[in-house]
């Protein structure tokens, strides 16, 4: 197994990298999700919050959850538009956890009255 950087250590800044842990036997489907995201409008600098819903189906490796947790904060200070968002989560999971499938949705709370919902998906999601 692989070190972990994140669980066991203090860590007072955000990470870019996903911890992760053996994939157990029998499972095939993991979801995360947190509504406590933030990061900045691309164009004005204004902070943007955000659900973010991490669904994959594991092949050897599940990713650990305070290391999600950092990943996620690092986000924080950088500006992207919703959709690119979402792109970039799952573009990292699956270089880094190499699940068989990933899908990730950001909803971006509403602002001015309009809410986004992006959704990017890398590899083709089991059926069942």
């Amino acid at each position: 197994m692989e070190k972990m950087v994140v669980l066991g250590a203090q860590v007072r800044e955000p990470v870019k990298k996903l911890d992760t842990f053996p994939r157990p036997e029998h499972t095939y489907y993991v979801s995360m999700q947190t509504d406590e995201v933030t990061s900045l409008c691309p164009v004005t600098g204004q902070p943007d919050w955000y659900t973010v819903r991490i669904e994959y189906g594991p092949d050897e490796l599940c990713i650990e959850s305070k290391s999600l947790k950092l990943y996620l904060w690092s986000f924080r200070e950088e500006g992207h538009f919703c959709e690119k968002l979402a792109d970039i989560i799952a573009t990292d999971v699956q270089e880094q956890v190499r699940p068989r499938w990933v899908e990730v949705t950001v909803i971006q709370k509403p602002r001015g009255g309009i809410s986004i919902d992006s959704r990017s998906r890398i590899g083709q999601r089991d059926q069942g």
